[in-house]
């Protein structure tokens, strides 16, 4: 078993040892409700999901759940959600390509907002995480 508190951030890590915290391929991983663990790529594979570094690398701006159409606000987004009370850590770990995971610390949940995503005909949560 992964021990999260004996991972140094930037470590290099393949889909198995991510695969024993983030228990999905989804990238937002929830059990009960609870925020579990996130996935990102930063935009560069999957660009429906454009996550970026806010105006500091302590802040990352995370798009919710929902590839096409209006996200709604569904168990996953809800996940994340419900973490900005709880005020819990979480893994956050990056796809840098095929089987290359960088594990980038713990981040916790601070706000949301239900925003026109730029360049779409969408309406698309996003949730600031801001690093531990």
């Amino acid at each position: 078993m992964l021990m999260l508190d004996y991972l140094e951030e930037g470590r290099m890590m393949t889909w198995a040892e991510v695969s024993e915290v983030h228990r999905s391929r989804n990238g937002i991983y929830h059990r009960r409700g609870r925020l579990v663990s996130l996935l990102t790529d930063f935009g560069r594979i999957n660009r429906c999901y454009p996550d970026f570094v806010g105006n500091s690398p302590e802040v990352i701006h995370y798009t919710g759940s929902g590839r096409r159409g209006d996200q709604k606000l569904d168990a996953a987004n809800e996940a994340l959600h419900s973490a900005i009370g709880l005020g819990h850590a979480v893994p956050l770990f990056n796809k840098l390509g095929v089987n290359r995971w960088e594990f980038l610390g713990m981040w916790r949940v601070a706000s949301s907002i239900y925003v026109r995503e730029e360049g779409e005909d969408r309406m698309v949560w996003k949730f600031e995480l801001r690093k531990v």
